[in-house]
């Protein structure tokens, strides 16, 4: 392909709206632009890497079993309201009408519209398993779209979905697509890690999450430092306090800490550490008010609050709600003489002796607090974050934190949406029987930006192979007869031989054209110019490392075929 016949409207300078690399380069080099919030178009680069991607999908998926469908983006609202989800989703979920004033949405995942599918075509065990998968765009109506391609409301996804006899049948299907998903993001050139994680608005028994490797990355994922344990930070278990303070009791004693609200400034006042301390953090649930207590070097995980509660809904408490329940600003609650208040705690306060608490009043602490004596709690459980030093739950070492971008998540659904649905199928004594189902979805989109934040320098993107928008850039650097006759005989000699080669045709200074070349960032460079074929050599670099190799023009093929593996 020729830039001069191509849309690829590079820029110089970085776009002030992006924030991270991926959206920073891609906007750079042309590859996408942005037409509303999180709504962007693909341009010819751009979308060559995204057909790529998908190809590794679809074969993947392909030599998996499951079998490629297409349903439409648009979903009638009966069908969501017949899982509940047409609520439950919230604004995420796009709403529209018809102009016959039929209720529709624009769907951010399919599990209504592929188990009505089964529900109609499949009625016999015979049938099964059966999996079922799409390349479709999405949307999702994300109250903040930000980072380009990370986080957009209009995303192309991969969304596969399960039918099973039964439940073993159905973990088979699971780790069908986890190991489909492990040789997918390997082909990608991806450096990953499977976690457990939360199953969310998906709902189901459990689920996995594969996360790309980047300081970049929105989630923060736990793992066993030379164990097997991985887990999302939302999932990851932690573990009771092995012992038990042995300190004996102290008198409760109430002190003034005027001006003093934040953990730190409690702690420095008293001039005791942060894990003497238990927070009282007040949360409104879908139900009633409920107190959380955590040590003060804790963060309440509200994932784990939530189903402790059994609550689709969770939110700090305002001020007022807290004064009214307190008698205390923001900053002074506390166990002691709460009432009307359900209260819970995390376990390490369990184990924890001569505590400073909040005393609901303005300025004022309760110092050497004492569970059960002082302050009753109605359950403990794992209630707060992971953190790094933390001892693995499943005993294989201290746990580690690193930060990670969603790219995959597979999860087990059960009979969560058949049941809801009426999916059923007829066993061999004919008995009516529900599905179990599996879903499984990848962001293809976000694969593509996941990329380039894990491969990028200053200059540019550094693109692995299979994912390239092309494998060589060719850039003569004049526009002499021996240069460009040489241009055209390197292009048409790669070509034939299975590279894709982008050929910078352009009467431009070479500065722009390397600038552009190291933006763009295929992984190989060829560069033609007089003094070197006055030597009788060209020169092929590798992007990623910066090595140059001088040779001769006939020697270009069999070198190329080594590095691109034709």
């Amino acid at each position: 392909m020729r830039t001069s016949h191509t849309l690829i409207p590079t820029l110089r300078e970085d776009p002030g709206e992006a924030e991270i690399a991926s959206h920073r380069l891609l906007l750079r080099a042309g590859m996408i632009r942005k037409v509303a919030a999180g709504i962007y178009t693909y341009l010819p680069l751009g979308l060559r890497v995204l057909r790529k991607i998908e190809a590794i999908v679809r074969e993947e998926m392909n030599r998996s079993g499951a079998q490629e469908v297409l349903m439409p983006i648009a979903a009638p609202a009966e069908l969501w309201r017949e899982t509940g989800r047409w609520d439950f989703y919230g604004k995420e979920l796009l709403r529209f009408k018809d102009r016959h004033e039929r209720d529709f949405c624009l769907g951010p995942t399919h599990e209504e519209l592929i188990t009505d599918l089964i529900r109609r075509d499949v009625r016999s065990y015979r049938q099964l398993p059966l999996n079922c998968y799409q390349i479709q765009t999405k949307f999702r109506d994300e109250i903040r779209p930000r980072f380009g391609l990370m986080r957009g409301r209009e995303f192309i996804m991969k969304d596969a979905y399960s039918f099973d006899r039964d439940e073993a049948g159905a973990k088979i299907s699971y780790q069908k697509m986890y190991d489909a998903y492990s040789r997918i993001f390997t082909r990608c050139g991806l450096t990953f890690r499977a976690v457990e994680a939360d199953t969310g608005l998906i709902g189901g028994t459990s689920s996995h999450e594969f996360m790309v490797l980047a300081d970049t990355g929105e989630e923060t994922i736990v793992y066993a430092e030379g164990g097997t344990y991985a887990a999302n930070v939302e999932r990851a278990e932690t573990l009771p306090p092995a012992e038990t303070s042995s300190d004996a009791p102290r008198p409760l004693r109430k002190v003034p800490t005027p001006g003093t609200r934040s953990v730190e400034e409690v702690t420095a006042f008293l001039k005791v550490s942060p894990a003497q301390l238990v927070k009282t953090i007040l949360y409104q649930s879908s139900k009633d008010l409920v107190a959380v207590l955590v040590r003060g070097d804790h963060e309440v995980n509200e994932v784990k609050v939530k189903k402790l509660l059994g609550v689709a809904a969770l939110e700090l408490a305002d001020p007022a709600r807290v004064t009214a329940a307190t008698g205390a600003p923001v900053g002074f609650a506390g166990p002691i003489g709460l009432r009307q208040v359900r209260i819970i705690a995390d376990h390490a306060v369990k184990t924890l002796r001569n505590v400073v608490v909040g005393s609901n009043e303005a300025n004022a602490h309760y110092v050497d607090a004492n569970c059960d004596r002082d302050f009753a709690v109605e359950q403990f459980a794992d209630l707060r974050n992971a953190q790094a030093g933390d001892p693995s739950p499943k005993g294989d070492g201290p746990l580690r934190l690193a930060r990670g971008i969603e790219v995959g998540h597979v999860f087990m659904l059960g009979t969560k949406y058949s049941k809801a649905m009426n999916a059923m199928f007829l066993d061999p004594e004919g008995k009516e029987c529900l599905a179990v189902m599996g879903c499984y979805g990848i962001g293809v989109s976000r694969v593509a930006a996941a990329a380039i934040e894990q491969h990028h320098d200053a200059k540019g993107m550094l693109w692995p192979i299979p994912i390239a928008p092309f494998h060589v850039h060719l850039l003569p650097l004049s526009q002499s007869a021996a240069v460009s006759a040489t241009a055209q005989t390197l292009y048409e000699t790669l070509s034939q031989a299975g590279a894709e080669v982008l050929w910078d045709d352009r009467d431009e200074r070479a500065g722009v054209k390397f600038n552009d070349a190291d933006l763009i960032g295929a992984p190989y460079q060829l560069v033609i110019g007089e003094k070197g074929l006055a030597q009788g050599t060209v020169e092929l670099k590798e992007r990623k490392t910066g090595t140059v190799k001088k040779m001769a023009p006939g020697d270009v093929l069999a070198q190329a075929r080594e590095w691109l593996g034709l």
